[in-house]
């Protein structure tokens, strides 16, 4: 039995996510739909590719996931069917597919099934499902559309280092308003090589890293390696991004000692 799941930025007041599930199901009357967000802020394709790179290894392999975000098509972001680590992508190439999959080798192809409606508005609708359908029932990437060797590569600000430091962002913003940064804990342990540290975010400085968020007394600042394993700065019980006054591309410097 086919898993589709979807992610877009539509929310949940109007008809788009129902059309869609009511049009898979159409197709593919015993499929199991799995909303991973429809909550993602419209065109925000960094934060949708976070999401779902952090959860779409938790479904079976073979699993399909539409992407519905920014799904306007033109030459240089044409729509197109992805596979890679035995899951199955479909979505325009804006970017995203590069800011899930990193360097992880993939088999692509341009999606050249036309699509039933003479409107343009929904494509997700009208044409990424569709292809998945075609591909839960079997068919080959070459019924869908022509090789597509080569995906757009997104320019993402990597932390800089040195001997004694780390200098990173934050990168996302979860609905708790936890702010997680681009320092992975590899490259933490990597730099402090067992030294003490201070953490700086803004004008707060914390130097001691928590293993949970109920570590520390509410609402005080904690931070922690997610499961993502990104460094994040969090409140016990607080919306620390509000409260500490982090955004998306706010500094985090490490200082080691």
């Amino acid at each position: 039995m086919a898993i589709i799941t979807l992610t877009s930025d539509w929310g949940l007041s109007d008809y788009y996510v129902a059309a869609v599930k009511g049009t898979i199901l159409s197709m593919l009357p015993d499929v199991t739909i799995v909303d991973i967000t429809h909550n993602i802020e419209p065109w925000d394709i960094a934060s949708a590719a976070f999401i779902i790179r952090n959860c779409y290894r938790n479904f079976p392999e073979g699993t399909i996931h539409i992407i519905a975000v920014e799904t306007e098509e033109s030459a240089e972001k044409p729509h197109i069917a992805l596979k890679a680590d035995g899951h199955y992508f479909i979505g325009t190439d804006n970017d995203i597919f590069s800011l899930i999959l990193g360097d992880m080798p993939y088999e692509a192809v341009t999606i050249e099934v036309i699509q039933d409606s003479d409107y343009f508005t929904f494509t997700t609708r009208d044409r990424f499902v569709k292809v998945a359908a075609m591909i839960a029932n079997g068919k080959s990437f070459s019924e869908i559309g022509r090789p597509y060797p080569v995906i757009r590569k997104s320019i993402t600000f990597q932390p800089t280092i040195d001997a004694n430091s780390i200098h990173g962002i934050i990168t996302f913003i979860d609905s708790y308003e936890n702010a997680v940064s681009n320092i992975t804990k590899e490259l933490f342990e990597k730099i402090r090589n067992g030294r003490s540290f201070e953490i700086k975010v803004g004008k707060y400085v914390i130097n001691k890293i928590c293993r949970s968020y109920t570590e520390v007394a509410v609402p005080d600042i904690v931070v922690l390696f997610g499961s993502h394993s990104f460094l994040e700065i969090a409140l016990n019980h607080g919306k620390a991004a509000s409260l500490l006054g982090l955004s998306r591309d706010s500094s985090v410097d490490i200082f080691f000692k």
